[in-house]
């Protein structure tokens, strides 16, 4: 994997968790700079801070050793700036709780999964979404899992 490819994961992945450098970087013992300048694409890290980061974002981590030219599959694009925005919303969290609630997963796993639910409708448009797109893409996920 790129670091720049590694750097949009981790801020991508935090930023869905409502989190802040700073608090990543004190739950991995890393320190603030180090985490932007992996979310920024720079740096060399190792095997042991991505995986301290990876548990401080509650996620794993998978090392695969492949055949061949040792090319991965494609990462997924990051999320837009747009939505990255519009998650950091009032009506945004709060749907995202309800949402938590009413399933039984933790919230900072459904607001991921929400955001990347959404990112994957707003890719079908053959614009830019702004706000008011994200409002409309978060009523049909509200509206589809409601009992």
């Amino acid at each position: 994997m790129r670091i720049e490819d590694l750097g949009a994961r981790l801020r991508s992945r935090r930023t869905a968790a409502g989190r802040t450098i700073a608090s990543i970087a004190a739950d991995a013992g890393l320190s603030v700079p180090y985490i932007a300048n992996l979310e920024n694409g720079r740096g060399n890290p190792t095997l042991s801070a991505v995986s301290n980061l990876a548990a401080a974002l509650g996620a794993g981590l998978i090392v695969e050793l492949v055949e061949g030219d040792g090319r991965a599959p494609a990462v997924p694009a990051a999320l837009p700036d747009s939505l990255l925005q519009f998650s950091r919303s009032a009506r945004f969290s709060t749907e995202a709780a309800r949402m938590a609630k009413g399933t039984g997963t933790p919230e900072t796993t459904m607001r991921e999964r929400l955001l990347h639910a959404m990112a994957g409708m707003g890719s079908l448009a053959a614009r830019p979404l702004a706000e008011p797109d994200w409002h409309r893409i978060l009523d049909a996920a509200v509206l589809t899992t409601r009992a």
